[in-house]
């Protein structure tokens, strides 16, 4: 089963940025009641799509620094990630099959 990976500083550049998957960013903090309300649906898309896309938190209480680097300023926020780069972003709580449809719109494009 798989589940979102947690991440910070020293590991974006290895789970995000090199990944060969595409990658979803969790901007999130504890005490964010709609983060709560969105996690159930990012860790079912982890377990079923596991193999075709990267779930991965980010908690901002923690890590600042990254959410000051990709200009988050409301929680949740989710980053969609490509060879790299941020192809994509929602932010607030959307329905699980929108960030399916977003992370599905990765596989199709092309490398930059």
């Amino acid at each position: 089963m798989n589940h979102p990976t947690t991440i910070d500083p020293t590991t974006f550049n290895t789970e995000v940025v090199q990944s060969d998957k595409p990658v979803l960013v969790d901007f999130w903090a504890p005490w964010c009641g709609p983060c709560r309300m969105i996690a159930p649906a990012l860790d079912e898309i982890a377990n079923q799509q596991g193999d075709r896309f990267k779930i991965t938190k980010l908690n901002i209480d923690d890590h600042p620094e990254l959410a000051g680097k990709f200009g988050v300023q409301s929680i949740p926020t989710l980053l969609f990630f490509k060879n790299g780069q941020v192809r994509d972003y929602i932010v607030g709580t959307v329905a699980k099959k929108t960030i399916l449809e977003k992370l599905e719109n990765l596989e199709t494009l092309q490398a930059a």
